[in-house]
């Protein structure tokens, strides 16, 4: 005779068997981005000088040289807060079921994507100094797309 306890391990063990891989890391890393520019957009509001950044330019630390470079905002939004946005739409888009939040998922990834290409071209050829937690977030939006064109391309209608 099994008890109460055991039967809910149970069952907790077999609904964590059935959790789809993919979602699961689109899950963690959508998570991982999104703390990453909630750091980014801290450190922008907060007025912090780079206090976890690495890399040094010309006397500041090379994030506060990008965080503070005329690329840094867009619309006069930071770029920080736009990551941040992109993490949580992408978030939002897993308990979305269907095509819809999968279409969701990786427009909103894609976006972020070439956005990143985008910001990433500017540290490289105009602004010379890189931001180490900007490109981390480059990291996990690039892999994102990877992972939400396939699942989107996967098309499985209960995903």
């Amino acid at each position: 005779m099994t008890t109460a306890a055991e039967q809910r391990q149970g069952r907790a063990r077999l609904a964590l068997s059935e959790v789809d891989p993919l979602f699961l890391a689109i899950l963690v890393l959508a998570t991982i981005g999104l703390l990453l520019a909630g750091y980014l957009t801290y450190e922008h509001y907060a007025g912090l000088k780079g206090l976890l950044c690495l890399g040094g330019h010309a006397g500041h630390s090379s994030c506060e040289t990008v965080q503070s470079s005329t690329w840094s905002k867009l619309a006069g939004i930071p770029v920080a807060v736009l990551g941040l946005a992109g993490y949580f739409v992408i978030l939002v888009s897993l308990a979305i079921r269907g095509e819809i939040g999968r279409a969701i998922g990786f427009m909103t990834a894609l976006t972020g994507f070439g956005f990143s290409l985008y910001l990433t071209y500017r540290e490289a050829f105009s602004i010379h100094a890189y931001c180490e937690w900007c490109l981390g977030s480059a990291a996990v939006m690039t892999i994102l797309m990877i992972l939400t064109g396939i699942r989107f391309l996967r098309a499985d209608p209960l995903a």
